[in-house]
């Protein structure tokens, strides 16, 4: 991402989609995880919100804004890979 700037441009969007879907992918299927203690209506609740977070953040401009979500689904994928749910999509 370019240096000293606030909003991406569009080459910034481009460089982080590759990232995004990644993310994107790695949590749905952490979601289908037999450690997490959740039954399907649950799994899938869980995975709607995470859609919703992702279609929301691909309307995102801000620098900071994308950062911040590479950090939170980065922090989301080491909880769910230890069998726990992170607190803020509980």
């Amino acid at each position: 991402m370019a240096k000293g700037l606030i909003w991406a441009t569009a080459e910034d969007l481009a460089k982080n989609r590759g990232q995004v879907l990644s993310l994107y992918r790695q949590l749905l299927r952490s979601l289908n995880s037999p450690d997490l203690p959740l039954n399907l209506a649950a799994r899938l609740a869980k995975k709607a919100e995470v859609r919703a977070i992702f279609m929301v953040a691909s309307e995102e401009r801000s620098l900071h804004n994308i950062q911040d979500l590479f950090d939170a689904a980065d922090y989301s994928l080491s909880l769910l890979r230890k069998g726990e749910i992170p607190k803020y999509i509980q």
